[in-house]
This record gives structure tokens, sequence and C-alpha cells, in this order.
């Protein structure tokens, strides 16, 4: 999956690299002997999730809120086509997405005032309006914290990374990143879980014998350390992933069926996609799916058209059949956003469209939410929400809900401050009924 830069310089490669586990990176047991677990409702219906982020603010006016009645400067180059659900339109390039309208919902009207992608993305990605006081955690952060997971596999993975950060809930909640995108009919390999340069397993039971003698002899730092908090229960925790058929299994997309396969289609956020779901199936709580590009200040309609939408409409109604085909649509919450939409306005200078969080598009599925509908409406050139907004705070509540965590729950910073999950957010009831 290529590297994108957006207009104010943020490389989409740029995050906490701990899942780079390598020499002079964390080591999986680093990772592993910082996590732990929390509670959630349950009878909540998704028991895990997967957060597909689209970087650079996709235009909703020439996705899933085109304007075909309006005027020359909003309207855009693309016809609206309809979708398996009748009165529901979205863009022709979206066709496959189109077919699958009965499974997620579009959220129209979503709006905020945060511009900068920084901002917008740190926002869309926590639910919670930045502050310069506090850094939120993520989705996934929150998600690691109340559902743990298995003891070998790891709870939250990034593919290939994320902007999602464990905030004032430490590193111990931090994603491990991929650091790439499998490819087509390869077998995809983790640094830390899958062996490689020769190495077997009897060499690594040998480092965890020596692993074990150092633990001896800093167990007089774990009490007075947070930081070495359950060392040996981790070290054991990340002999068992590097060791455990199950985690390299988990990684391995090329066990899946040709026929299965076959819908992701051969880009990098396709076989991402397939291996988010099998991920789920394996038990991983948490993934996070990045593709960017869609900063499209220029050029809009030619990247949109041959870049972006074909990879994004094939990947992504593949994730949702799949999803379905094992049984994991209900049981596992899925949203997708970026961090703002685009001007409605055409940018004819430069023939795009710029930065506008005022209006915006998100998706939802799984989880209990039910599909085949539109939640929220903009106005005639999608410029604002026609009735009332709904805020990236809700759409976060509401992505908790689905997961039976309390969005209201206070945590605390290292200084004693209690912090809600989410501090504005309403669950938005319809999305469930």
């Amino acid at each position: 999956m290529a590297v994108h830069f957006t207009c104010d310089g943020m490389k989409r490669r740029d995050f906490l690299q701990i899942g780079a586990l390598g020499a002079g990176a964390f080591s999986l047991s680093s990772f592993l002997r910082l996590a732990s677990a929390g509670q959630v409702d349950a009878a909540a219906k998704a028991k895990a999730a997967i957060f597909i982020n689209l970087p650079g603010g996709p235009s909703h006016m020439d996705t899933f809120d085109l304007k075909p009645n309006s005027s020359d400067e909003y309207r855009g180059e693309f016809s609206p086509i309809q979708t398996k659900i009748p009165g529901i339109e979205i863009c022709e390039h979206l066709p496959l997405l189109a077919s699958q309208m009965d499974k997620f919902v579009i959220l129209r009207g979503v709006s905020h005032t945060l511009a900068a992608h920084r901002l917008g993305s740190e926002y869309v990605n926590s639910g919670n309006r930045p502050l310069p006081s506090l850094e939120f955690p993520g989705y996934g952060a929150v998600v690691t914290k109340e559902l743990g997971g298995p003891s070998d596999l790891p709870p939250f993975v990034s593919i290939p990374n994320s902007n999602q950060r464990p905030g004032y809930l430490g590193v111990q909640y931090a994603p491990l990143h991929t650091n790439a995108t499998p490819s087509i009919g390869k077998p995809f390999s983790v640094r830390g879980i899958s062996l490689s340069n020769g190495m077997t397993v009897q060499d690594v039971e040998k480092r965890q014998g020596l692993l074990n003698k150092l633990d001896t002899a800093f167990a007089g730092f774990e009490s007075s350390s947070q930081l070495l908090e359950g060392l040996d229960r981790f070290s054991q925790q990340a002999y068992s992933m590097i060791t455990s058929p199950r985690a390299r299994d988990a990684f391995d997309t090329s066990k899946e069926s040709p026929a299965f396969a076959e819908k992701f289609g051969d880009s990098g956020f396709g076989q991402s996609c397939m291996l988010a779901t099998r991920l789920v199936e394996s038990g991983v709580r948490f993934v996070t799916v990045s593709t960017g590009g869609w900063d499209t200040h220029s050029n809009n309609w030619t990247n949109l058209k041959s870049k972006l939408l074909p990879p994004l409409d094939q990947g992504l109604a593949a994730l949702f059949s799949g999803l379905q085909e094992k049984g994991l649509l209900e049981s596992t919450a899925v949203f997708v956003t970026g961090e703002f939409g685009r001007t409605p306005k055409i940018n004819t200078t430069r023939g795009g469209r710029d930065h506008y969080p005022r209006c915006m598009f998100m998706l939802m599925a799984g989880g209990g939410i039910q599909g085949g509908r539109v939640i929220g409406e903009s106005n005639e050139n999608a410029t604002e929400p026609l009735n009332e907004a709904i805020s990236p705070d809700d759409a976060a509540a509401s992505f908790y809900h689905a997961l039976g965590i309390d969005h209201t729950k206070e945590y605390h910073t290292n200084t004693g401050r209690p912090v809600m999950i989410v501090r504005d957010g309403n669950v938005i009831d319809s999305l469930f009924t």
C-alpha cells in the first residue's frame, strides 16, 4: 500500500511505531506485557470491530451523498446509481457497494469544524474533539482495555498502521502495526510473530530461557515500575504467540479459499480487508485498515475514478459480504470514515475540492446496526446538514454501544483526572432500530 502525504505534509506512516518489532524497537513481549482487559456489556452483539480509515478526507459529494440536481459549480462529474435498497443512491463508481447496501448504513450530514488533517483525524479516531492539554485514546485502545483478547493473539492490529493512539491510557494499549499490506496468494508475515531469517522454534526456546534469567535479575525493579508490571506474564504471551500455530495462521491470508479471496481483488486495500476478516475470525478484538490518497485538491474526479474508488468499492463490498459469509457481520462492528468531507463548491482552478468538515459521510455496520438505510441528510448542495447534525462524538458513542461499552464510563489519567470515554456524544438510537 502506497505512502500518501496530505497537503499539510503529514505522512500516513508517521504513526507510533510500536509495531516495528525489530532491533531498536519494542519487542513483541514489550508490547504484550503492557496489555490488560476491562469489562463490557455481555449482551452486546458485537464482540470485535473493524475500523476503516480513509485519511485525506474523501469527497462526500462524489461518493455517498451526490446531488445530481445541484448547479454546475457544485455537482461534479459523477452520476448516482440505485443501490440494492430502493430509493438509496450512491456514486456510479461504487457498484459493488451498491449491491451490498442492505448490510450497512450511510450517515449523511455528519458535521464538525476542524479542517486540518491532524486535528480532524484525532477527532474521528477517538470521538473526542482534541484538546491541547490531553491526548484522548483511539477506539482500538479503549476496546483493548475493555475487551482484552486471547493470550496468543494481539488484541489490536493495524494494517499497515493507524492514526489511533493510546492517549492517556498509556502505550500498553497501542496497536500492533503490520507495517505492510498482504499480497494476493502469498503468506503474510508480521515481524515478531512469524519466524524468519532461518530462526526455528528451538532458537526461540533458547532465547526464552535467557529472558527468564533476565526477568529474575530485574525482578527488583518490577515492584517500582508500572512499565515493567506483569513482565513474566507478557514474556510468556509473546512466546506463546511466536510458537502458536493459531497466531501464524491468523495472519496467513493464503489459507483462504480461492473463491473467498477472489472477491477482495488484488489491491493492497482489498487484501487488507481480507486479512481483517481473518483476524477477527481468529479472535483479534480490534483491527484498523488505512488507505490514503483522498486529499484531492486537484484532479479530484480523475483520481477518484481511476485510483481511489475501484479498490474501495471492491475491498469494502467484499468485507461486508465476507463477514456475513463467515457468520461474523452481526458480531463485528464496522466503522468507515475520513477526517472530513470536501468542499461542495468545486475548485475550478485545480479541478478538485478542498477541506470541508461541515458536511461529510460515515458508514457503519454490524453489531446490531440495521443496514439498508440512510440516517441524516444534507441540504440541497451538501454544504451543511439539512436538519440536526450528526457529530463524530455521536458516531463514537454509537460505535461503542454496538460493542457493549458505555461511552459515559470514566477513566483516569496518570494524574488522577477523571475523563469520560466520549465526553459529548449521544448514541444514535435509530441505528439500532
